[in-house]
């Protein structure tokens, strides 16, 4: 390869020679086909720029004035200019070559940018596919669930609706049986003594003042069974004294009947609650109550209503033994459907209703019931709750 370049370097210096000696006219070929030859040794404009050099220093030095070396330097210029066109055409094509390659990169990498976007589009559209799927999956479970609950809830309806009329029939027989078995055969004791006293006005008086007295106390027994009748279907003294005095009068007479002690603790404010509410709370007590009589076998109560902000709170509490609120839930006895009653009187004021029950702690009834006509807010009891006891 030296040996080629050196060769390349004399004949420039000869071909330079000779077109100097020839003057102006001097044909500029031989000047492309030394550059053609460069372009084929892989040479570039600064290497024939050195052979050009090395080539003109000798011979515009020596010998020549002034005015003849600049005519020569500009001829030789002139050669120069034609030596290197065919490189400086390749690097021309070559620049130009490359420009487009750039277009064409800049152009692949924008398509390879829509394409990236394109994906992620698509990545992001089967991402939403899927996650509809996935919520009309969902959706379609919740809504046989739903079916489901409202085919189980039917049924409860209907098998409550059979228990309720079984109760309503059997409370009317065990008011028909206490009226016949009380009222009815003390009315008629009442009328054999008046047949009695009629038959024995007219022939002895003696001992008529004592019959007379005991007709009188089966009088004041019928009456007072009549007015207890009265007072369990409707307690007038609700009506006419308000809440407080009537669970004062139904705790009085329970602890009566039971022997379980009984205190109250109430606010009079909860007067200015309609009679709607009123007779809500007056209810639910009535029925724990009746429940604790029944069942839990407590040797006192607590009754306690009290107001939290926009809603009364009544509290029922019993020291007697527990039991668990779901299993009665579904039974089909007595207490399930005393229990559902007072949650759907309390609901149907707009308030809420639980019941925790836990060994060794009793049971405790509550009742929320919103002071205006909104429903309660914030009310943070369960609807109902068993608590069970540590091993």
């Amino acid at each position: 390869m030296a040996r080629k370049l050196n060769g390349l370097s004399r004949r420039y210096a000869a071909v330079l020679r000779k077109h100097l000696k020839q003057g102006p006219r001097a044909s500029l070929q031989p000047a492309q086909g030394l550059g053609r030859r460069a372009m084929a040794l892989g040479l570039e404009t600064l290497d024939l720029a050195r052979f050009h050099e090395q080539a003109l220093i000798p011979l515009v030095l020596p010998n020549y004035s002034p005015g003849t070396r600049d005519r020569m330097i500009r001829r030789a210029g002139t050669f120069f200019a034609e030596a290197i066109t065919p490189i400086e055409k390749t690097h021309r094509t070559a620049r130009e070559a490359n420009a487009q390659l750039q277009r064409m990169i800049q152009t692949l990498n924008q398509r390879s940018m829509d394409l990236a976007a394109s994906n992620r589009r698509l990545r992001q559209e089967i991402t939403q596919r899927k996650s509809v799927e996935e919520s009309l999956r969902k959706s379609e479970q919740h809504s046989s669930g739903l079916l489901e609950q409202s085919r189980h809830m039917q049924d409860q309806l209907r098998l409550l609706s059979r228990q309720l009329l079984s109760v309503q029939e059997e409370e009317r027989k065990r008011i028909s049986r206490e009226l016949h078995d009380q009222i009815a055969q003390t009315l008629t004791g009442i009328n054999i003594r008046l047949d009695s006293l009629k038959s024995e006005s007219t022939l002895n008086t003696k001992g008529l003042q004592k019959k007379i007295s005991s007709t009188q106390r089966l009088v004041e027994k019928s009456v007072d069974i009549v007015h207890r009748f009265a007072r369990e279907l409707r307690p007038t003294v609700l009506d006419d004294l308000g809440l407080i005095p009537a669970l004062h009068s139904f705790m009085k007479g329970f602890t009566t009947r039971t022997g379980v002690r009984t205190s109250l603790t109430a606010f009079a404010a909860v007067e200015r609650l309609d009679t709607a509410k009123r007779t809500v709370l007056f209810r639910v007590a009535q029925e724990a109550l009746t429940n604790v009589a029944r069942h839990a076998q407590a040797c006192r109560v607590e009754v306690s209503i009290e107001k939290l902000r926009d809603r009364i709170c009544m509290k029922i509490h019993d020291d007697g033994k527990s039991f668990s609120v779901e299993r009665a839930l579904h039974s089909n006895g007595g207490k399930r459907l005393g229990l559902l009653g007072m949650r759907e009187r309390v609901e149907m004021v707009g308030g809420r209703f639980a019941v925790e029950s836990a060994p060794d702690r009793g049971t405790t009834v509550l009742a929320q019931i919103p002071l205006g006509n909104a429903r309660a807010r914030g009310a943070k009891i369960p609807l109902m709750k068993s608590v069970k006891s540590k091993p």
